[in-house]
């Protein structure tokens, strides 16, 4: 019992000890630049879309494409994982994405590539329609 009891005081004191720092980031939506997409799409074929995007400075790093099916419309957006407690360079860093595409439907996609915010704080897209053969 007082080794039990001994092992238990010890984890505490020895938890207590550990940092409790978190990193600090947040994630952000980066605005696509430029969308390359094919001319159609084959169903049941995979095809590949390339995304042209800018991070501000070094603090921004890529996380993932936000990929949202809404019926036959496809919402993209560059996610991107922003550190705040490194000294960033105020070098702008142009990027380029590429992800692969199934097409899983008979009806034309439409994309809607984010394109940033506007004055209002309202998400503005570029619509790109693909058809299917």
């Amino acid at each position: 019992m007082k080794k039990l009891a001994l092992l238990l005081i010890g984890i505490v004191v020895f938890s207590s000890c550990l940092n409790d720092d978190k990193p600090n980031y947040t994630y952000e939506f980066v605005a696509i630049d430029e969308a390359k997409t094919p001319e159609s799409f084959t169903f049941g074929k995979r095809d590949t879309i390339t995304l042209k995007y800018t991070f501000k400075n070094s603090c921004y790093n890529f996380d993932n494409v936000y990929y949202e099916y809404q019926d036959t419309t496809r919402i993209v957006a560059i996610r991107a994982l922003v550190n705040l407690d490194d000294a960033c360079t105020e070098a702008i860093v142009e990027k380029e994405h590429k992800f692969i595409v199934t097409a899983t439907q008979r009806e034309d996609y439409l994309f809607k590539f984010f394109k940033g915010k506007d004055n209002d704080g309202e998400n503005i897209f570029e619509e790109v329609v693909v058809p299917v053969n």
